[in-house]
């Protein structure tokens, strides 16, 4: 069945007022789940309790291990707890709404609609990502600065640096879950592709173990692949491990990527719906 190009939609200044429309609307959509946002809170504080003491157990053995003093080691824990469903390291978001589509072939209607069919999902996905920032991200850091002696930073133009690498993560993120995602005009199920990127996702972002951990060969590829991009980057922010040209080139790693994902999404997608053909029928 042949589509129209999902790329065209209404002219820049009212695109950019239904977008705004979607992040909105995203934002109170999750706002209404409200018990399993606070079950995803209380998860994220406990499993942030088990690693920020297993941290300081690894730390009093090998001090400085990384990089890192101790109350950073810690910090980085709590940090990287508070990112992990905002950056959607674990995957979902748009994905569970756009694999139910791809199922019931409501994908095909999306791509009828007169929205770009990418930035109508990145905008869904900024929504999704500020409310988890504000809620699953603000409670674990809470408890772990009551609990714990984390270190924070005073000057708001670290916190402004580091809300801006937040939202550059979140668009790495979205690329990469994009690109999974689109594998469903050839495969109707990207399901498999999600569970083995998860697993990458996690390992490479620094979600388990700051990337300056590893060691040799595997620490360089891990530092110049997207997932960097995602944990290691804005905590390193956070706790002023990059300023100056650190800072920059960091910035700019996550940019960098951002646009080339966000490309490599327009192209697969473009190739996608030359001939799409619905499951079913």
């Amino acid at each position: 069945m042949r589509v129209p190009d999902p790329q065209l939609g209404p002219p820049r200044s009212g695109a950019l007022a239904v977008h705004r429309a979607v992040a909105a609307g995203a934002f109170r959509r999750y706002a209404t789940y409200r018990a399993a946002t606070a079950a995803g809170a209380f998860t994220n504080t406990v499993f942030g309790f088990i690693l920020a003491y297993t941290f300081l157990a690894l730390w009093h053995a090998r001090p400085g291990l990384g990089g890192y003093d101790t109350t950073q080691a810690v910090t980085y824990i709590w940090i990287s707890q508070a990112l992990l469903v905002t950056v959607a390291v674990w995957g979902g978001g748009f994905q569970d709404d756009v694999q139910e589509r791809f199922r019931s072939g409501d994908i095909a209607v999306d791509l009828y609609r007169p929205v770009d069919f990418q930035a109508w999902w990145l905008a869904t996905d900024l929504g999704r990502a500020a409310f988890h920032l504000l809620t699953r991200g603000a409670v674990p850091t809470l408890a772990g600065v009551l609990v714990f002696h984390i270190r924070l930073p005073r000057s708001p133009l670290v916190w402004a640096a580091f809300l801006l690498s937040v939202l550059l993560a979140v668009v790495v993120s979205f690329g990469l879950r994009f690109l999974v995602s689109l594998t469903g005009f050839w495969l109707h199920d990207s399901e498999g592709i999600r569970a083995v990127t998860l697993a990458v996702a996690m390992f490479f972002s620094g979600m388990l173990l700051p990337i300056t951990l590893f060691p040799g060969f595997l620490g360089r590829l891990a530092a110049v692949l997207p997932w960097a991009a995602l944990i290691q980057i804005p905590t390193d922010v956070l706790l002023e491990r990059r300023t100056g040209t650190a800072l920059a080139t960091g910035l700019a790693f996550q940019l960098v990527w951002a646009a080339g994902l966000f490309a490599a999404g327009r192209a697969t997608l473009a190739l996608a719906v030359r001939k799409v053909v619905v499951q079913g029928g």
